[in-house]
């Protein structure tokens, strides 16, 4: 029984990153599809909207890291969910710039 136990706290991780990963690839997918992708006028304006997602999955592990400092958990662990939860918090801020207009920045 304590295997089991194990085994579901190693793949619950990867499990809940998997789950976002699907939701936010599934979502810009369906975005693509209806040409509904946020675009930008000028380049720098475009450059900063198509780097949002990298951006928030870096963020998501730096303050994983962080907190694997103050917690004794599992780097490991630290590390994916903070890049999954770093992914979730990079779609969400693209879709709120996506959609602020040009003239508000």
């Amino acid at each position: 029984m304590e295997f089991v136990i194990e085994m579901v706290w190693i793949l619950l991780p990867l499990v809940i990153v998997g789950a976002i990963a699907i939701f936010v690839v599934h979502q810009l997918k369906t975005k693509q599809k209806r040409g509904t992708l946020g675009k930008k006028k000028s380049p720098e304006a475009q450059t900063v909207l198509d780097s949002l997602i990298p951006l928030g999955m870096l963020l998501g592990t730096g303050v994983g890291i962080t907190f694997n400092f103050f917690f004794s958990d599992s780097l490991l662990l630290a590390i994916s969910l903070g890049s999954g939860i770093g992914l979730l918090g990079g779609y969400i801020a693209y879709e709120r710039y996506s959609k602020k207009e040009e003239s508000d920045m």
